[in-house]
Order: C-alpha cells, then sequence, then structure tokens
C-alpha cells in the first residue's frame, strides 16, 4: 500500500535549508569539495526537474539522507568509471591518431544529433558522462531494461550513420 504522495514545500527553501546538511553528506562520501557540490547541484537539479519519490514515510530529512548517500556513492562509482577510460595510454599517440580520434568525435556527435532525442539522452548519458544503467533508469524515469534496450538501438543507429557515411567506428 503506497501513501499518498505528499507536497513539498517550494524547492529554493528546501534547497536554502538543507544545502549545508546535504553538502557535508555528500563530502563524507565523496571525499572533495567541490566533487561534493557537483552531487548536491545534481540531486536538487533532478529535484527540480522531477517531483521526488518522496511519500512521506519518513521525515524530508532522513529522505533527503538517503537520496544524498546514494548520489554520492554513485557519483563514486561513476568518477571511477571515468578514471579507468581516462587514463593515457602507455605510448604518446602519434598526431594522426590524435587527429583521427578528433574526427571520429566529430562524426560520431553528428550521428547522434539525428536520433531520437530520448535514445540521445541515453547515449549521452552512459557513453560521455559514464552513468550507470540504474542511474540512467532513475534520472530518465524509464525502467532499467528500456535504457539497455534504447542504449543498443541508439549505438546501433548511431554507428550505422555513421557507417554509411564511410566512419567506421
Amino acid at each position: 500500500m503506497h501513501a499518498a504522495a505528499i507536497d513539498l514545500p517550494p524547492l529554493t527553501e528546501l534547497y536554502n535549508e538543507h544545502r549545508s546538511r546535504a553538502l557535508a553528506i555528500a563530502r563524507r562520501i565523496v571525499g572533495d569539495s567541490d566533487d561534493a557540490e557537483d552531487v548536491v547541484q545534481d540531486v536538487f537539479a533532478r529535484l527540480a526537474w522531477r517531483s521526488p519519490d518522496y511519500g512521506g514515510r519518513a521525515a524530508w530529512t532522513t529522505w533527503l539522507h538517503r537520496v544524498m548517500v546514494n548520489s554520492s556513492i554513485n557519483w563514486l562509482r561513476a568518477r571511477k568509471r571515468r578514471e579507468r577510460l581516462s587514463h593515457e595510454p602507455l605510448e604518446p599517440l602519434s598526431p594522426e591518431s590524435q587527429a583521427m580520434g578528433t574526427e571520429m568525435k566529430r562524426h560520431f556527435t553528428e550521428a547522434m544529433r539525428e536520433i531520437n532525442e530520448q535514445q540521445q539522452h541515453v547515449l549521452y548519458l552512459r557513453e560521455v558522462r559514464g552513468l550507470s544503467y540504474p542511474e540512467i533508469a532513475r534520472m530518465l524515469r524509464i525502467p532499467e531494461g528500456t535504457v539497455k534496450s534504447t542504449l543498443h538501438r541508439a549505438r546501433q543507429r548511431t554507428f550505422g550513420l555513421m557507417a554509411e557515411r564511410g566512419h567506421h567506428p
């Protein structure tokens, strides 16, 4: 049995009142003030974008604490993925390889603009921002299975467009 949704005070009021608490939670988990600020901004931006899943079963501060902890942990996971992907190769890239990489990114971006909006969002969040399937599902408010199938179609379509133009990934 679900409780009826509870109306929360205006977001700016909640942000002003709870920002320092949210920042402290995020800072304890991510370990860096700037990164913690990013997590807090992301959480409150998501709250502004869509109504929260707050059902009134717990105090607002308890619910916010749980959201901040989960978001901070997810942020750490995404950072680890980004760090794994961003390690420099053992040998420096030749100017030709660097130019090819830049050119390939441009072709990828051009092809991505031609797929539908949901596919663009899912592809961007996964490939560029490095978010996990559950993170994307929560952010876009769609089932995780939809994230996976949409990502698959987005990759197929984007890489297919690139191949049609002679720009093989």
